[in-house]
C-alpha cells in the first residue's frame, strides 16, 4: 500500500520523468513535461496560500475540462486543501445548496456550460458579490466564501482571475510552502465529491489521499498503465472516473494526460490519432459515438491498446467494435461507487470477452467484497442476487456533516453500497442493478439488467433502460425504453414477440416506449427515476388498473 500524499507523489513522478510530458491539450496548442507541471502546481499552490486558503479549507471548482482544473487538483493537495467538485449540470439551488453544506471558503468558475450561464447563476445566489472586493466577499447565507476566482480572460466584478492568483504566489516564500506540503498526512481528507441525490440530499462524500492514490495505482495496475502510456481523457474532471481513474493515474504511473475539454466524439478521435494515446476512458455512450462517427475510419487508431469503459452496461457488440475497431484489446471494465474512491472491482486486460460484458470483474488487491441477504446480512452463495458489501482502503471517510448518513453506509467496517449483485464461483461479479430499481411482479422478483441484456442482443436496438411501473394487479410492471439504430424501424408487438423465446414471461416487459434520448447525469448513467416519471406520465397508468 502507498502512504504518500499527492503532493509527494507528483514531486516523486517529476524527479524520475521530468521530461515526459505530463499535460496535453490538443486544442489549445498546451504541453506541459513533468517538470513544468509540478512547477505550475506550485506557483498555484503559493496563490492558493496567498489567498489564505488553510490546511483542511474547502475550495470548489465549477468548470468543464479546462487545463485549470488538473491544475488546482495538485496545487491544493500540495498545500492540503480539501478539492469539492461541482457538477458541470448544476444549477442555482444544487449550487447553493453545494456551497453552503460543503463550507467552502473559495470557488473556481467558468463562464458557464453549454446553456447554463455560471456567472449570471453565481450572481443570483450572491446578489452583493458585484459589489464586493476581490476576496472581501461577506454574504450571511454563505459565512464561509470569501473568494470567488475567474477562469478566463473577462473581468468580473467581485472576482479575482485565474492569473491573479499565480501573480499573488509570487508573495509566498518557497520555505513557507514546503513547511506546508511537509505538514500534511496522507490519511488527511483531500477531495470532496457530491453524490447525485437520486434519494434526498447530496452528500459529501470524504476521501483521503490514502484511499484515491492506492485505488489510482491499484486500477492503472490492472489497465497495465506506465511511464510510456498516453491516456485521452474525455470523461468529466468533477467525477471519479476523471481525477482519480484518470489524471491521479496518469500521475501515479508516470503516464500523459491528454484531456478533451467537453466531450466531442471527433475531437477525441483527433486527439487520439495526433497524440498517439495507448489508452482511453468512457463511458459505453461514449464508445458508441465514437465509434458510429461518420468519419471514424478516417483516424488511425492504431496505438491504442488499453483503458477504461465503466458508468453503465456495456453491449457485447460495442465492446466487440471496442476491440477491433479501435484496437483495446486490453480494455477493462470497472464497478464502483464515489464512496469506494471509486473502484472495487475491474476485469483484466487478458479476461475473455464474455467476462468483459456480463460481468464486472473481481476485487481489487487489498479489497474485500461479499454478497448478503439485505434482510439478514448472511453472507449468500456464488450465484445467488443481494446487496454487494466491500471493505478496504477505499472506503471513504465519511459524509461530511452526516454522521448518521454515515453510520447506515459503513457498518462494522463495511460500505453497504445499495447495489443488487450476484458473485460467480471464481469472484467475477454481476450488477443487477439498484436494490430500489429491483422490480417485484406478483411476487417475483425482476432484475432490469438481465432484460437489458436480453434487449440489447436484438439487432436493432443501440440502447435500452428497463424501469418498473406500478400495477394495481401485480405490483409493478416492467417498461422498457428503447432506443433504435439509424435507420432502424421497429414497433412494441415485434419487441415482445422477441421476448418470447429468450426470457419468461413474466419478465417480458409489458410496456415499450421508444425514444431517440435518455435523460442522463453529467458522467454517462442514464436516469432512471426520471424514466419512471416519463412512463408513468406517458403512459397514464398512475391509476391504471393492469
Amino acid at each position: 500500500m502507498i502512504s504518500r500524499t499527492i503532493g509527494e507523489i507528483l514531486d516523486e513522478t517529476a524527479e524520475d520523468y521530468p521530461d515526459n510530458d505530463a499535460l496535453v491539450y490538443v486544442d489549445r496548442d498546451l504541453r506541459y513535461t513533468y517538470k513544468e507541471f509540478k512547477e505550475k502546481c506550485e506557483q498555484i499552490a503559493k496563490g492558493l496560500m496567498a489567498l489564505g486558503i488553510k490546511h483542511g479549507d474547502h475550495i470548489a471548482v465549477w468548470a468543464y475540462n479546462v487545463p485549470e482544473w488538473v491544475l488546482l487538483q495538485f496545487a491544493s493537495a500540495k498545500i492540503g486543501a480539501i478539492l469539492v467538485t461541482v457538477n458541470t449540470y448544476y444549477k442555482s439551488h444544487e449550487l447553493e445548496y453545494l456551497l453552503k453544506q460543503s463550507d467552502s471558503t473559495t470557488l473556481f468558475l467558468v463562464g458557464g456550460f453549454k446553456d447554463v450561464d455560471y456567472v449570471k447563476i453565481l450572481n443570483t445566489i450572491v446578489p452583493n458579490l458585484s459589489k464586493s472586493r476581490p476576496g472581501k466577499l461577506s454574504y450571511k447565507k454563505l459565512p464561509y466564501l470569501k473568494n470567488i476566482v475567474f477562469i478566463g480572460d473577462e473581468k468580473q466584478s467581485g472576482m479575482y482571475n485565474f492569473e491573479d492568483i499565480i501573480k499573488l504566489g509570487e508573495k509566498v516564500p518557497d520555505e513557507e510552502f514546503k513547511k506546508r506540503q511537509d505538514s500534511l498526512d496522507p490519511q488527511d481528507v483531500i477531495n470532496m465529491q457530491y453524490t447525485s441525490g437520486t434519494t434526498g440530499f447530496p452528500k459529501g462524500v470524504m476521501l483521503t489521499h490514502y484511499n484515491i492514490v492506492n485505488n489510482a495505482y491499484y486500477v492503472g495496475n490492472v489497465m497495465g498503465m506506465t511511464e510510456i502510456d498516453r491516456l485521452c481523457i474525455p470523461v468529466p474532471f468533477f467525477h471519479c472516473f476523471g481525477c482519480v481513474l484518470s489524471t491521479l493515474n496518469c500521475v501515479v504511473h508516470g503516464s500523459t494526460m491528454v484531456p478533451i475539454e467537453i466531450f466531442d466524439a471527433e475531437k477525441i478521435l483527433q486527439a487520439i490519432e495526433k497524440e498517439r494515446c495507448t489508452a482511453l476512458q468512457g463511458v459505453p455512450t461514449m464508445f458508441i459515438a465514437e465509434l458510429q462517427h461518420p468519419d471514424f475510419d478516417k483516424y488511425d487508431l492504431s496505438s491504442l491498446r488499453t483503458g477504461i469503459m465503466a458508468g453503465a452496461s456495456c453491449p457485447i457488440e460495442v465492446m466487440v467494435s471496442a476491440m477491433s475497431k479501435m484496437h483495446l484489446k486490453e480494455i477493462t471494465i470497472c464497478y464502483g461507487l464515489t464512496e469506494a474512491s471509486p473502484v472495487l472491482t475491474q476485469t483484466r486486460r487478458d479476461d475473455p470477452i464474455a467476462k468483459r460484458v456480463e460481468t464486472v470483474g473481481k476485487a481489487l488487491p487489498n479489497v474485500d467484497v461479499k454478497i448478503v441477504d439485505p434482510g439478514t446480512n448472511k453472507e449468500l452463495p456464488p450465484g445467488t442476487p443481494g446487496e454487494l458489501i466491500a471493505r478496504g482502503y477505499g472506503v471513504m471517510k465519511g459524509y461530511y456533516k452526516m454522521q448518521e448518513q454515515t453510520n447506515k453506509t459503513i457498518r462494522d467496517g463495511w460500505l453497504y453500497t445499495k447495489d443488487l449483485a450476484a458473485m460467480d464461483e471464481d469472484g467475477y461479479l454481476s450488477i443487477m442493478g439498484r436494490i430500489d430499481d429491483m422490480i417485484i411482479r406478483g411476487g417475483e422478483n425482476v432484475y432490469p439488467r438481465e432484460i437489458e441484456e436480453f434487449l440489447y442482443t436484438n439487432d436493432k436496438i443501440r440502447d435500452v433502460a428497463v424501469v418498473g411501473v406500478p400495477s394495481a394487479k401485480y405490483g409493478e410492471e416492467v417498461c422498457a425504453f428503447i432506443q433504435l439504430k439509424d435507420g432502424e424501424s421497429s414497433n412494441e408487438e415485434e419487441i415482445k414477440d422477441f421476448c418470447k423465446d429468450g426470457i419468461s414471461r413474466f419478465k417480458t416487459p409489458k410496456y415499450i416506449i421508444f425514444t431517440d434520448s435518455f435523460p442522463m447525469t453529467a458522467s454517462g448513467k442514464i436516469r432512471k427515476i426520471e424514466l419512471r416519471d416519463i412512463a408513468q406520465e406517458k403512459l397514464n397508468i398512475k391509476y391504471r388498473k393492469s
